[in-house]
């Protein structure tokens, strides 16, 4: 179990590193780069948009909004951009 938990910590670090570089791609467009600070700003703003007392969706929010924030920045990402910060992991 230690294993497997190292193992999703890694890949994990790696998705920072990896949407780090998405963000300072030169290519990367300015959408994009916004979508990805809102997403940062999000996970790391003391406050929530939806209250934690309402149940269920008050949980679940940071659940939704920073993957779907994180899905339109690569979407409006070119494929080629994705796979250059992709590469550059390996």
């Amino acid at each position: 179990m230690l294993g497997k938990l190292k193992q999703i910590a890694e890949r994990l670090k790696a998705e920072f590193v990896f949407y780090q570089r998405l963000q300072k791609h030169p290519q990367t467009p300015l959408l994009a780069k916004a979508l990805l600070w809102l997403a940062i700003g999000y996970l790391l703003m003391p406050f929530d948009l939806i209250p934690d007392f309402i149940p269920i969706i008050g949980q679940l929010d940071e659940v939704v909004i920073i993957p779907l924030l994180l899905y339109g920045a690569l979407k409006l990402t070119p494929s080629a951009i994705v796979a250059e910060c992709r590469a550059e992991l390996i």
